[in-house]
């Protein structure tokens, strides 16, 4: 069992920027969800714990070596796919393949050619194997990208904003491959998509700001809300007077109306129903009970 222990870690950039503010998480096998909003921190968070760049204070404990001072340990276990990946020309992804896997330490011959071909086959990319990588759609780029990640057989494995971008069948293909992954290692999913969590993961911190402002199991969050959401459908421009007098956690076009959700432990009245609160809806919560 792999364990990753991060505690009161903090991160301030020269800008001023407090990107990790004081964060204290912990990660076992499986799939882990870290939820935010675009420039909540997410990035800088992975980009640290996969050694890239060093925190002003705390500890990150992987498997009992504390990595803040010796990255080089969490880099020889470590699979990571960024949000963004560039990839040589004209190269083919067999090649581009195993040129990742000298740089990454595989100097047996055999074994890397073995370990290629699987992962190839792995990320469902096997027969297009001699294409260049560079002409691939947007879904077999971030599979090549998860091939990479998978090289040396990591035991934490990083996705930041894996599924951005993807249409929905490749999405689903991409998803059902990281919940194969997450099985016997540590994966961790950085994403601001709430469907991506709540498919794959049983435990999830939602990040904003670069703090941790919740963190648990996505089942227990939207239990939490549950009896205390509302929704009514309004004309728009009446949000702002509904925004004045009720706690409103989400509003959605449906069908050419504004569908409002607000969050509410007793009957609000005024037509409104009550709903069965999704993760999307906790998310929201969270998010504007720490606005």
């Amino acid at each position: 069992m792999n364990r990753l222990k991060i505690t009161s870690l903090s991160k301030t950039y020269s800008n001023g920027t407090k990107a990790i503010n004081n964060i204290t998480l912990e990660f076992n096998n499986g799939m882990f969800g870290l939820l935010g909003p675009n420039g909540a921190g997410k990035s800088s968070l992975m980009k640290t714990i996969a050694g890239l760049q060093s925190p002003d204070s705390g500890s990150i404990i992987f498997n009992g070596t504390d990595i803040v001072k010796d990255s080089l340990f969490i880099k020889k276990q470590l699979g990571f796919l960024p949000q963004d990946f560039g990839v040589y020309p004209k190269i083919s992804a067999y090649d581009l393949l195993t040129h990742l896997a000298v740089l990454k330490g595989l100097t047996n011959a055999k074994e890397r050619k073995e370990q290629v071909l699987t992962l190839l086959n792995k990320v469902n990319l096997y027969s297009y194997r001699k294409k260049e990588v560079h002409t691939f759609s947007g879904g077999m780029r971030q599979r090549f990208g998860i091939a990479q990640a998978l090289l040396g057989n990591p035991q934490i494995v990083i996705v930041d904003e894996p599924t951005a971008g993807l249409d929905p069948e490749e999405r689903n293909r991409f998803n059902s491959l990281l919940s194969e992954i997450g099985e016997n290692i540590i994966v961790i999913l950085s994403t601001h998509l709430v469907d991506d969590v709540k498919t794959l993961c049983t435990e999830m911190a939602v990040i904003d700001k670069g703090a941790v402002l919740a963190c648990g199991k996505p089942i227990d969050f939207i239990n939490e809300l549950d009896g205390k959401l509302w929704q009514k459908s309004i004309p728009k421009n009446e949000v702002p007077e509904y925004e004045k007098n009720y706690q409103m956690i989400s509003t959605q076009f449906n069908m050419g109306k504004l569908n409002i959700h607000i969050q509410s432990n007793d009957n609000p009245g005024n037509e409104f129903e009550p709903i069965k609160p999704g993760l999307e809806d906790a998310y929201f919560s969270i998010l504007n009970l720490n606005k």
